[in-house]
């Protein structure tokens, strides 16, 4: 499982200020946490700095690469962000988070996924918005992967977002996010998945519940990889318990590492 830690986000409240005020400790700190819980990514989103969010993310990333040598996921829609990061990091290949098939995202960020050799996180959506059905979610991913690969993407680089959303707005959405990424994965093995996993709680009440059923359904679907929270260690018990039960982890061997280290919370 490529867990991509979610934490250095500029919308998160004990976040925000440490950003803005360029509070090296706090965000080397909240870094190397992640990382030493099993994150094999951290992702940095500065989205909510509208008039400065390039000089944060060159700031955070120059930031935590002085403390810990992760790789990054640089997390913004606005294309200039995106390089700023680019331009600074030095811990390995990065994964963009995100593109989409909007013809204007498409088209600004793809050329930044060529020139610095990215992985990339591809959303299921296109210019008519957020497909509500799993048909047309796929076939979103296999256009997105179609285009990628020909312009020298590997599949083994592109991480497919089914785009999950939040079950209180609709109670069919759990049901398409994951027979999107059942149908995406057996026609694209090689091809990850990674998605959001706490969208899918957004607005309704013990949503870390709702994050831990969600979790082992999708990785029974084929998710591989996953936007979340590394520090919370039930929900990190349940990635080690999940690939164990559905014949991810060779003979229990990872989940039997994690419970001698005492990294199992039951």
């Amino acid at each position: 499982m490529i867990i991509i830690g979610e934490k250095i986000n500029s919308t998160l409240k004990a976040v925000r200020p440490a950003i803005e005020n360029n509070d090296a400790a706090f965000i080397q700190d909240l870094a190397k946490r992640q990382y030493d819980a099993g994150a094999a990514y951290i992702d940095v989103n500065a989205g909510m700095f509208h008039d400065c969010e390039a000089e944060k993310v060159d700031w955070l990333i120059n930031t935590i690469q002085d403390a810990i040598d992760a790789p990054f996921s640089i997390d913004s829609p606005n294309s200039a962000a995106l390089e700023s990061g680019l331009k600074a990091n030095k811990n390995g290949k990065p994964i963009i988070n995100s593109i989409t098939d909007e013809k204007d995202r498409y088209n600004s960020v793809l050329p930044l996924v060529i020139k610095y050799n990215t992985a990339i996180i591809a959303l299921c959506m296109d210019d008519n918005g957020m497909p509500e059905t799993v048909d047309e979610r796929v076939t979103i991913a296999d256009r997105l992967i179609s285009k990628l690969t020909k312009e020298g993407v590997a599949l083994a680089d592109i991480y497919i977002d089914p785009m999950v959303r939040p079950v209180g707005t609709g109670s069919h959405y759990g049901v398409v996010a994951i027979e999107t990424i059942r149908k995406v994965k057996a026609e694209f093995p090689q091809a990850h998945i990674a998605c959001g996993l706490s969208n899918i709680s957004f607005g309704i009440p013990a949503r870390k519940l709702m994050n831990q059923a969600f979790l082992i359904a999708a990785i029974g679907a084929g998710m591989d990889g996953a936007i979340m929270d590394p520090l919370d260690r039930r929900l990190m018990s349940f990635v080690y318990t999940a690939e164990a039960l559905f014949g991810l982890d060779n003979f229990c061997m990872n989940y039997l590492m994690k419970f001698r280290e005492g990294l199992l919370e039951v």
